[in-house]
């Protein structure tokens, strides 16, 4: 249903006006219509609360690319939902910029896309969602993620238990644990899972920055502290080494973006921290060359060697169409040990795809081992197992095999 004030604001503002001086325009309006900006609010509450009913992931909408409508992400298939009618640029920039702070929209105003969190209360606790707004032929879109509201566990992840007691502070102190994959592959999910054991079952502290927060910790035996990105802390670089000055045990730092955090990563794990992190990859061998690519070329050895030092496990997941449906995790589990150390250090990364294919006493797998797994169990489809791997000659050989 269009917004009963729709005419009155298309009044008010001027036709010159383009871009964020429309939204600068609708702000002015908002001050002096505070009901209009409250219905505003709570259409987008409605379409977030329809969203979670529909075990949507993600919600879009405004700018031209939505062609007027809200698209929702189910089960990884993103689709325009008709019944909830069709919206008018002007509309969709008013619905979007009554969820904004006015430090948000002064984000928004200067750098022309803004990151930011978002909750609100039911009945049965809080919903909570991801924000990501930006312009788009001049007009703003956005999306929003879906935060879980429970949490799995490693059990739940098919996580092999050698690898769960490596990420566990009760059994590895130190070390760098890597959850790598695309956007949409569920890290955040899995990064979730891995905090929650160590909340769980270990007496300490954790430091998580992130950007925006997603799910809120409660501290259980661990003092757990959220520091976001923006609101409380300049950036992932920075926040990491204040976090070194506040007694931590377990330091998360939500991604690795560029190469100053990644060797400031490297460096709170290499004095003595447990840091779990994300980085945007699609296999344990492309997540190592990603690291060291990262920097000059005269500085590659130094951070190879540094590396081989610090990690300790690497996995990397995607997100897999089932045959009913729905969708489940396929991941690819690097275990650090003295072999894959050398071959990190001694530039022969080749040699671990072989050492993950034969690991697994020690939790491992490829990507195509896991694949093959779920095709076996029933889940996915021969053509799905084909799809989604990385390696796919090898994946028709394991197919063939039977």
């Amino acid at each position: 249903m269009p917004l009963s004030f729709t005419t009155e604001l298309a009044g008010a503002i001027p036709e010159n006006l383009q871009g964020a001086e429309v939204c600068d325009a609708i702000v002015n309006w908002f001050g002096t219509h505070p009901s209009q900006e409250a219905e505003s609010r709570a259409v987008l509450k409605g379409w977030l609360s329809r969203m979670r009913e529909k075990t949507a992931s993600d919600i879009d909408f405004g700018g031209a690319g939505c062609a007027r409508k809200v698209w929702f992400r189910v089960f990884g298939t993103k689709k325009a939902v008709d019944e909830l009618g069709e919206y008018s640029y002007l509309e969709s920039n008013a619905i979007i910029l009554s969820w904004l702070s006015p430090a948000q929209r002064r984000i928004l105003a200067e750098q022309r896309s803004v990151d930011f969190s978002l909750n609100f209360a039911l009945e049965d606790g809080f919903a909570r969602f991801r924000g990501s707004c930006y312009f788009d032929s001049g007009f703003l879109g956005t999306n929003f993620r879906r935060i879980n509201d429970k949490l799995f566990t490693m059990e739940g992840l098919g996580i092999p238990t050698p690898v769960a007691q490596r990420m566990n502070l009760r059994y590895e102190k130190a070390g760098l644990v890597l959850i790598t994959g695309i956007t949409g592959s569920g890290k955040s999910t899995t990064l979730d899972a891995i905090i929650d054991l160590n909340n769980r079952e270990n007496a300490g502290h954790i430091v998580i920055i992130g950007h925006p927060i997603e799910y809120m910790h409660s501290s259980k035996h661990c003092l757990v502290r959220h520091r976001e990105v923006g609101p409380d802390v300049q950036s992932f670089q920075s926040g990491a080494i204040e976090a070194l000055r506040q007694d931590p045990d377990v330091i998360v730092v939500g991604e690795m973006r560029d190469s100053k955090t990644i060797a400031t990563v490297l460096e709170i794990t290499d004095s003595g921290h447990k840091a779990f992190t994300t980085l945007h990859t699609s296999s344990a061998i492309d997540s190592i060359h990603r690291i060291v690519a990262e920097f000059p070329s005269e500085e590659q050895d130094r951070i190879r060697n540094r590396l081989a030092d610090v990690l300790s496990v690497c996995m990397s997941q995607k997100l897999v169409p089932t045959i009913d449906g729905k969708l489940v995790l396929a991941k690819e589990i690097l275990s650090v040990d003295s072999s894959v150390k050398a071959a990190i250090r001694n530039q022969n990364i080749g040699e671990i795809y072989q050492m993950m294919v034969e690991g697994k006493r020690a939790g491992m797998c490829t990507l195509e081992q896991d694949l093959k797994e779920l095709h076996r169990k029933g889940l996915i489809t021969q053509q799905s197992a084909l799809n989604y791997s990385n390696n796919k000659k090898r994946m028709s050989q394991l197919l063939a095999m039977g």
